[in-house]
């Protein structure tokens, strides 16, 4: 992907329009640094032609004490200007994080499913962070450093034509050959940061499955994996970086031969008796400033490259299309009652001529229980993840309550849904957020009662700081039944009027599992409801039976008429267990 003039451009404004009085206050700062700079060898020059033409010692107490101050002002100016920089660096970058994690968190799931998490992480923050140079200081260090090289210029031309004609083209040169092979390690940088997130997803899936990893033994041979990770990264960043350090070498060079040339120059003048000593020493030190403007342009170019390719790849991720519209300017509402729930032709399928689901029809009236059964496979969690649309049907229509979800608003839809699934999500932060999902309006009180209701009295009991303990991520802290617990208190608060139960009691023990029961009983009680379960005491509360056999309805019906034919493949399964059949 080649990155134009126009998307630079466009990235500058959109994430340095909010934070315009820094950039003008860094802009401000820079012009004041560039002119210090310029007039220290002004006062220099000056000091020393008035040393040896005899001047007052006043006079030369008056030029030192005025060198000393701008020098002083100079490094005040330098420190003011790197806090200015670095803190709209960090709020640019920090903005379009944002931006890339929010657009990441809006991405269906099967986008999400093709990388590791850390493979993201690296993307939304490794490759946002490498822009910090290229919101805080490109453009104005580029402007700035061009104003001081036209000034060093300028007067070295006003000195002597000649001397300013030599270096002039020396500068010329150098830029040429700048902008000549500037794009070379665009490439580079792009396939080196694609090694670092594919080394940083590895990792965070080894940390992941630490506990598999030790048990079986592969801990030398995961090591030996991440060693042939880290070569790999090491390869292309020392690609990179040599021919980034060769662009930066091939301007020194020319630079070295022009300053070379400037300084015989230098003596030939003031050995004619053109220039005064304090002129020539004047003309030195503007010469060698001359290579710090172009030392910088080149560093610039040279970190622009690394930032093109960062903002290739942000691009790449953020024109990544959303198929799940969020209908926000939709004016549909689902009413506060149990929905009923219909599928007509639906039909889905992961990657193209797979089908996962067929023609997949059936109504669910309201505030009935639907018993979904199946091997594994056959898209019972599909179908549950369709009406909560982390994707949506490759045919056909959901609708609930009569209105197609397609059509809902996002938010209102999933407001109106609760999801338990057997693998619990845990966050870490404080009991009171991992239960309300950061909701402020859901009063303590509440949450307490919620906690009680579902038996969670004695693990809540031994928290020391209550619903402010913090838990671990892992959930290592919990057991299986508390976790499973904390779950269905999570769909409790949010008080949804469809409930989707995805094998919510698969690994639980039997005491355990009584636990829970009740809870379920509780949980589906004036509820529309869709539970996917293997045993036996699961099925005994709905009031219909779907059995899905390789993405197809194979069976479909009331429970008691179902279970009282012989014939049906439910009757069957109560017959040799449940348990066993669909494992």
């Amino acid at each position: 992907m080649k990155v134009s003039n126009r998307i630079y451009l466009e990235l500058l404004t959109k994430y340095l329009k909010p934070h315009w009085p820094q950039a003008l206050a860094l802009v401000f700062l820079l012009v004041i640094f560039t002119a210090l700079q310029f007039v220290s060898p002004l006062l220099l020059g000056s000091f020393i032609d008035n040393a040896t033409s005899g001047a007052s010692e006043q006079t030369l107490f008056w030029l030192a004490m005025g060198f000393l101050g701008l020098a002083f002002l100079t490094q005040i100016s330098s420190v003011i200007e790197v806090y200015v920089a670095e803190n709209l660096g960090w709020l640019a970058t920090n903005r379009m994080r944002s931006d890339v994690a929010a657009h990441c968190l809006n991405l269906d799931m099967g986008f999400l499913n093709r990388y590791t998490p850390g493979e993201l992480i690296e993307r939304i923050d490794g490759d946002v962070s490498a822009l910090g140079n290229f919101f805080s200081r490109f453009v104005i260090y580029l402007l700035g450093n061009f104003l001081l090289l036209v000034c060093v210029l300028g007067l070295l031309f006003f000195v002597d034509w000649r001397l300013g004609l030599v270096l002039l083209g020396v500068t010329v040169v150098a830029f040429a050959v700048i902008a000549r092979i500037r794009g070379l390690a665009t490439p580079l940088w792009q396939a080196n940061r694609q090694a670092r997130a594919e080394m940083y997803g590895f990792i965070e899936e080894r940390l992941n499955g630490t506990e598999d990893i030790r048990s079986t033994g592969s801990t030398n041979y995961t090591m030996s994996l991440l060693h042939r990770h880290q070569g790999q990264t090491l390869i292309k960043q020392r690609r990179a970086g040599l021919i980034t350090a060769f662009i930066g070498n091939n301007t020194r060079l020319f630079l070295a031969i022009g300053i070379s040339a400037a300084f015989g120059m230098i003596v030939f003048l003031f050995r004619g008796g053109e220039i005064t000593l304090g002129t020539a020493f004047l003309v030195y030190r503007y010469t060698d400033m001359l290579s710090r403007p172009v030392e910088e342009i080149s560093r610039q170019m040279q970190d622009f490259q690394q930032a093109t390719a960062s903002i290739v790849r942000v691009k790449d991720l953020l024109n990544t299309p959303i198929s799940i519209k969020a209908n926000a300017d939709s004016e549909l509402t689902l009413p506060s009652q149990p929905p009923l729930v219909e599928f007509d032709k639906v039909s889905f399928e992961y990657a193209e001529d797979e089908p996962v689901l067929q023609d997949i029809s059936f109504r669910l009236p309201p505030g009935q229980v639907l018993g979904l059964l199946g091997r594994s496979g056959s898209g019972k969690t599909t179908l549950s993840r369709l009406l909560f649309r982390l994707y949506d049907p490759t045919a056909g229509a959901i609708r609930l309550s009569g209105l197609p979800i397609s059509q809902l608003p996002l938010a209102e839809l999933r407001r109106h849904i609760g999801l338990v699934t057997q693998d619990i999500q845990l966050f870490h932060a404080t009991v009171r957020d991992n239960l309300t999902f950061f909701d402020a309006d859901i009063s303590d009180e509440h949450i307490i009662e919620v906690i009680r209701e579902l038996g969670l009295n004695q693990w809540f009991n031994r928290l020391e700081k209550g619903l402010d303990t913090r838990l671990a991520p892992t959930g290592n802290s919990l057991s299986g039944g508390e976790a499973q617990l904390l779950s269905f208190a999570r769909v409790f608060l949010k008080n949804p009027q469809l409930v989707i139960l995805d094998e919510a009691t698969s690994r639980l023990d039997p005491v355990t599992e009584n636990r829970v029961e009740l809870a379920v009983n509780r949980l589906l009680k004036g509820r529309t409801a869709i539970i996917i379960a293997h045993r036996l005491a699961t099925v005994q509360r709905v009031d219909q039976i779907m059995i899905l056999d390789k993405g197809r309805i194979a069976e479909f019906g009331r429970r008691e008429t179902l279970a009282d034919d012989p014939e049906t493949r439910f009757a069957n399964l109560l017959k040799v267990g449940l348990e066993d059949t669909l494992a």
